[in-house]
């Protein structure tokens, strides 16, 4: 759910502290629900895929690609769409189709009635709803949260986000072998169900947006979102960096499988565990943000973790068999979650601050559609690279490309002045 007239962090350091309030607890707990939920059905659908269904692995990644793929595509006119209503009820009603589509795997698997196809459809809709949630929640977040502790909460959801990785996806799979293969898409689903309940519990009215130009949506509305982050000096850097960062780490993913369950010859727990211990590293990065914040500067802490986390990955490359190549990927991947989780935070942070209020919705669906739009691309391109090259050779690519993604990130004059830059033809 991821400067300074409206947020918190000024460029001096300035945080906020304490508590939250009670209506920031309601939405912090439905986060976390929900949360848990999606990371104890991680790769849900692949596993259902090949177990259930006898799926092949062209099926298996076309699931993958293009559940990501369309379901972005599908989210693009929800963003300005978002923009102009009360953001909790649409909060709820995704939440609430998320749950419904969701259940339909279970029941249709009790009757065996399950098939592809519903899978692939069910993995569009939850993907559009997740785009579509995470532009209300962050225009949520902005109001319900006071200026100088937005930076406060963006470290909470980020800690939250990583506990949940290291601990669902191990205790999912021990649901799996116990229950069956569809029993962690029913707990996803009834954490969706948790989380509407926990956001109708925050309570306190909302007023809703007016529109000031036109009545209606217009098609040239859909590029609102992109038409602002790039027009904008403080977030089109940060916008490039981000998507550019993203979508390079997450396409290796796929073949640092391959490389160290087949060539490497790791068994799934020792691989499974090499990537949940160093999530312990987000749990320090974003317990660090607000006081780096506080000493250094939001830029100085932005551009630095920013760098640092990228430095990583290219370890990644001399990975090798027995004990030493698990320490390898495991000290690696611990020194990059540590840096994105104090870059994440304040990259949130930083991103709020430079939105208006009235654009946060249509800008944070942009941004989320952009990145799993190029998530899903660099995956595609890598999964070829490495079959012409080989899959070390594609990771080491993958991680040298990464260090010159740096110069993308903003320079201090670009954040410098007006906390909210806005595009001349706005204006």
């Amino acid at each position: 759910m991821s400067g300074v007239t409206e947020s918190g962090v000024t460029e001096s350091g300035g945080v906020g502290s304490g508590s939250l309030g009670r209506r920031f607890g309601w939405l912090w707990a439905a986060y976390s629900v929900s949360t848990f939920g999606t990371r104890l059905a991680f790769d849900a659908f692949p596993l259902i895929a090949v177990v259930v269904l006898d799926a092949g692995t062209a099926r298996v990644a076309a699931l993958a690609a293009a559940g990501l793929a369309v379901g972005a595509l599908v989210a693009v006119p929800l963003g300005p769409w978002v923009e102009f209503r009360r953001k909790r009820p649409v909060m709820v009603a995704m939440d609430l189709v998320r749950c419904v589509v969701l259940l339909s795997v279970p029941l249709a698997y009790a009757f065996d009635r399950l098939g592809f196809a519903q899978l692939l459809i069910v993995s569009v809709v939850v993907a559009a709803a997740d785009i579509t949630f995470r532009a209300a929640a962050g225009a949520c977040l902005k109001a319900l949260v006071r200026p100088r502790d937005l930076l406060t909460a963006n470290g909470r959801f980020e800690a939250t986000a990583w506990t949940a990785t290291m601990l669902g996806p191990p205790v999912g799979g021990a649901a799996v072998g116990v229950f069956g293969p569809v029993v962690t898409v029913a707990v996803d689903a009834v954490s969706y169900l948790l989380s509407a309940l926990e956001i109708r519990a925050i309570g306190g009215g909302e007023p809703c947006p007016r529109r000031a130009d036109v009545p209606r949506l217009r098609a040239g509305d859909l590029l609102d979102g992109w038409r602002y982050v790039l027009a904008a000096p403080g977030l089109r850097p940060l916008f490039l960096n981000t998507v550019m960062v993203n979508g390079l780490i997450m396409a290796t993913t796929p073949l640092l499988a391959v490389l160290m369950l087949g060539d490497l010859g790791f068994a799934p727990w020792q691989y499974g565990l090499a990537f949940a211990v160093p999530c312990a590293g987000g749990l320090v990065g974003s317990r660090l943000a607000r006081t780096l914040v506080a000493r250094f500067g939001q830029h100085r802490v932005l551009v630095t973790s920013g760098v640092l986390r990228v430095c990583w990955p290219v370890g990644l490359a001399f990975v090798g068999p027995g004990t030493s190549g698990l320490v390898l990927v495991m000290v690696v991947e611990f020194g990059l979650i540590t840096s994105i989780g104090v870059f994440n935070p304040v990259y949130a942070t930083r991103r709020l601050d430079l939105t208006p209020t009235d654009r946060v919705a249509r800008t944070l669906s942009a941004w989320t559609v952009s990145g799993k739009l190029a998530t899903a691309g660099l995956t595609a391109v890598w999964g070829l690279l490495a079959g012409l090259t080989g899959t070390r050779a594609a990771v080491a690519l993958a991680g040298v490309l990464l260090l010159a993604t740096p110069l993308l990130l903003p320079r201090q004059e670009q954040v410098s002045g007006r906390a909210l830059v806005e595009p001349a033809s706005d204006r």
